[in-house]
């Protein structure tokens, strides 16, 4: 185990670049089973999720390599078509392989999955889409198979935009006969590079990044290379490092249509915010203003932020109030933060910040990812000396964290016991 011990009061300034996307790299990862041949895939982030990823990949006979930020997989050699319990309960994008797997060998099992514990995030929508493209869909001892004869274009209408289950669609229905729309789709950016990445690979679809996406099914896919999008919730959490330091930094290697509604909270609550083409300048002094929030599906503000956030309204000037309406489970920060001696009460999905002049350096324990990263930035503010226990939750989704924040003069260094 290991974890952050951080020293608060350090103004950050500089420069910190982005780590490519891991919510683009994984359903991309999954993706290269749909072709028999090499996929090379650059920018992808050394993070622990997507070592799992590829460790789902060879389990299933994909030899899998990697140099630096390029990963290189060849799935001519699958071999097995169901995925262990103990790789799937290690992450929950696991099931992403569900759709490649199903759509170009027509069978596949996969347990019910694992992740952070922020909410219900139920297999249903994704067995909907399946069952709608003709796969026989059984359940037992905790497992998922789908498999079918052939897999057929459908119109399918998802109840809630769910990420996962439309890139799972999106997948299968690459290799169909016919033609899929998927409604009331997910329009996240990560579901507009999967897009482009299949469409390299000779898929025939249009429509990301609306609410109906159009798959037209092809025979056969072929290898290609991809780089992936930079990671807009990283980028979104330097952003809020740099307002709840009082700091001057510009975050590169982001595309600033990804945190439009970061971007306009911000300049609500009074942060100085420059966009450039690629480059976002956040400078701050003093507390925030206090802000009204409510998360959404993409392009609202999201989910993943909520934490970040809510370390920054802590110290507002005033009372705000985030409304949670995408997880159920997305408040146990809180009771970290109150550690630090927040001012935070839950009322069901609402809470409400009364925000303190100072927060206090204590001992916290990071409950998933984004809960974890907001600890981080509430240390780094806080007066005295901050440790952060189980990061390896922060391990799953940023890159060398507390290097980047090194170099822009935070005082947080990782201890291994």
């Amino acid at each position: 185990m290991a974890r952050f011990m951080v020293v608060g009061g350090q103004r950050l300034q500089g420069r910190i670049n982005v780590s490519g996307s891991k919510n683009a790299s994984l359903p991309i990862l999954a993706a290269t089973l749909l072709n028999p041949g090499e996929s090379l895939i650059h920018g992808v982030p050394q993070l622990r999720d997507v070592d799992v990823m590829c460790e789902v990949l060879q389990y299933l006979g994909a030899r899998v390599t990697r140099e630096g930020g390029t990963i290189r997989v060849d799935a001519g050699q699958i071999n097995c078509w169901e995925v262990s319990e103990e790789l799937t309960r290690k992450m929950r994008a696991s099931n992403l392989v569900l759709g490649p797997m199903l759509g170009r060998f027509k069978k596949m099992t996969v347990s019910h999955p694992g992740g952070c514990d922020i909410g219900s995030r139920p297999m249903n929508l994704h067995l909907k889409g399946m069952t709608s493209l003709g796969a026989r869909i059984t359940e037992k001892f905790g497992y998922i198979t789908a498999q079918t004869d052939i897999v057929r274009g459908a119109e399918i209408h998802l109840d809630m935009p769910s990420v996962g289950a439309t890139e799972n669609i999106m997948m299968a229905a690459a290799l169909s006969k016919g033609i899929t729309r998927i409604r009331n789709a997910a329009r996240e950016p990560e579901i507009v590079d999967l897009q482009n990445f299949l469409n390299k690979m000779g898929a025939d679809i249009k429509g990301a990044g609306t609410d109906i996406i159009k798959i037209k099914g092809v025979s056969s896919l072929g290898s290609t290379a991809h780089t992936v999008i930079p990671d807009r919730i990283e980028a979104g959490t330097h952003m809020i490092a740099a307002a709840i330091t009082c700091g001057d930094v510009t975050v590169a290697n982001v595309i600033p249509e990804h945190v439009e509604s970061l971007i306009a909270k911000l300049r609500e609550a009074g942060v100085q915010i420059t966009v450039g083409d690629d480059t976002i300048r956040v400078s701050a002094r003093g507390r925030p203003g206090a802000v009204d929030i409510k998360t959404l599906f993409y392009p609202g503000f999201p989910t993943d932020m909520q934490p970040q956030i809510m370390a920054l309204l802590t110290m507002a000037d005033g009372t705000s109030i985030i409304s949670e309406m995408v997880f159920e489970n997305r408040y146990k920060h809180v009771s970290e933060f109150r550690r630090m001696g927040a001012d935070i009460k839950v009322e069901g999905q609402t809470a409400i910040i009364k925000g303190v002049t100072k927060l206090s350096g204590a001992v916290v324990e990071a409950s998933d990812l984004r809960a974890g990263a907001a600890l981080v930035l509430a240390a780094m503010a806080a007066d005295n000396g901050s440790v952060i226990e189980n990061i390896d939750h922060i391990d799953r989704g940023y890159e060398k964290l507390e290097r980047k924040y090194s170099a822009l003069g935070a005082r947080i260094i990782r201890v291994h016991s």
